[in-house]
Formats: C-alpha cells, sequence, structure tokens
C-alpha cells in the first residue's frame, strides 16, 4: 500500500475532483464507497482504477484478509484519516473508496434488439430515488435505464450508494428525449408513461412484449413530450388522502406489473 499524507499529492487531488459531476463526465471514472461495493467491483469484473483506504481501516486487523484480497487485484492507497474524509460525503464512512470506470452505453450503440423492458426517467432529480429505481430496475429485470437530459448524474456517490451495485448488472445511457424516443419507436416498444392526467389504471393493460415505461419529475411528473409521444397513460389508484407516490415507489409498481 502506498501512503499519503499530503494535499498536494496528485492522486489525492483526481480522487477528490471525482466528487464534481464534470470531473466524472471528463475523466470517465467515479467514486464507489464501501467495504461490500468494492468486493462487488472485483467479484463482477468491473474496471477498477484503484482503490484508496483510510488509515484507520488499514490498521484494523479485523479487515486484514478483506483489505489484503481487495490489493491482490488492485493498486491501493492509504490516505490518512483527515484527507479521507475529504473525499466521501457520508458522516460515517466504512474507510474505503474504489474509482471504477465508467460503464455506459451510449443510445446509438445501445443493443435495443435484445431489450425487452426498458425504464426512462425523466428529469428524476433526487440521487436516492435514481439509484434506488437503479436498483429496482435490476432486480426486476429490466434490460436498460434511460435518464433523460435533466436528470441528476447516475454517478452521483448518492445515487451509487443507492444503487448498491446495481450499476454493475444494467446497462444505462443518458440522452435527448428525441434520440430516445427515434430509437423506440425504431425497435417497436409500446411507450407507457406514468401520469395524473388518466383515468387509466395501472393494472389494466397489457405492457406488451416490448415496453418502455416512463417516470417523471418529482414535482412536475412527465413532460409534456411523454404525455404527447406515450402510447398510453397510466394512474396509480390513491385508496388514501394522499395525492401521490414517491417517484421510486411508483417505478415500482410499474416494472413489477410489467413482469406479469
Amino acid at each position: 500500500m502506498k501512503h499519503i499524507k499530503s494535499k498536494e499529492n496528485n492522486t489525492y487531488k483526481f480522487t477528490k475532483s471525482l466528487l464534481k459531476s464534470k470531473c466524472r463526465q471528463k475523466e470517465k471514472k467515479y467514486l464507489v464507497e464501501g467495504i461490500r461495493s468494492a468486493e462487488l467491483a472485483v467479484e463482477n469484473d468491473m474496471q477498477v482504477d484503484y482503490m484508496v483506504v483510510s488509515e484507520s481501516l488499514s490498521k484494523d486487523e479485523t479487515k486484514r484478509d478483506i483489505l489484503n484480497k481487495l490489493e491482490e487485484k488492485n493498486d491501493m492507497y492509504v490516505f490518512s484519516d483527515e484527507l479521507f474524509k475529504n473525499i466521501v460525503d457520508t458522516e460515517n464512512s466504512q474507510g474505503i473508496v474504489a474509482i471504477l470506470k465508467m460503464s455506459d452505453v451510449s443510445i446509438d450503440d445501445a443493443d435495443f434488439e435484445k431489450y425487452k423492458r426498458i425504464i426512462i426517467l425523466d428529469r428524476v432529480q433526487d440521487p436516492g430515488n435514481m439509484g434506488t429505481i437503479i436498483r429496482t430496475a435490476d432486480a426486476a429485470g429490466f434490460d436498460l435505464v434511460i435518464t433523460t437530459k435533466g436528470s441528476v448524474d447516475h454517478y452521483n456517490p448518492k445515487v451509487v450508494r443507492s444503487a448498491m451495485g446495481s450499476l454493475s448488472h444494467i446497462d444505462i445511457t443518458n440522452a435527448q428525449d428525441s434520440e430516445i424516443l427515434e430509437a423506440l419507436r425504431k425497435n417497436t416498444f409500446k411507450i407507457i408513461s406514468s401520469s395524473l392526467n388518466t383515468d387509466k389504471d395501472y393494472n389494466s393493460i397489457d405492457y406488451g412484449e416490448k415496453c418502455a415505461i416512463v417516470v417523471g419529475n418529482e414535482a412536475n411528473g412527465i413532460s409534456e413530450f411523454w404525455e404527447k409521444n406515450s402510447e398510453i397513460l397510466v394512474k396509480i389508484p390513491m385508496y388514501g388522502k394522499a395525492e401521490s407516490l414517491n417517484v421510486a415507489i411508483s417505478a415500482a409498481l410499474l416494472m413489477y406489473r410489467a413482469r406479469n
């Protein structure tokens, strides 16, 4: 392990820069925090650039075997505790971060012929919601997650944490609305959007063999573009006094219903 204690160190500066979206997009790398997340990255043959552990974790004998296994396959740096706290956004960090290479597909390179079920996140902005939807899409056996322009960066550390390793199991892309629609129409997907502007119950429709489900922004729902270009608008009924569901819950209900 290489020990780093200076704020002027280039590896420290680079690692810290990845907390910013513009730097992640420029370098095509992102941070994954936590012991299990680091193990999953290795187990799933993700492209690990290097790993960083805190000085405290490096001295923890109860974690020695885990760290040794991780270090066998990856470069590992030890940051002083003071430096390490500057590269994480959690108060109670486990003391390990893996730096991974992004593995997004572009909308042009995505293999729509093999996809059957797609979830589209239209300007979803909360990192926790984004991560939960990605994780649920993985669990529900969806093939592709598409985020539209205006959505939170799906490599935001809070998104990555909420997704719990699912970024390695499902294809993800970000694209303009018109590009997404062109690809869906070309490949005969039925577009089904969650909306309050309909009386059609989400349980009452046929989702078909190839469907793309659209869920919208937390405050405003789906955009006018997706209202106009969906084959079907569906609504999840409210039996109590709440006006609507959290977007991650709505997405989960729709994706599992599409499986039936």
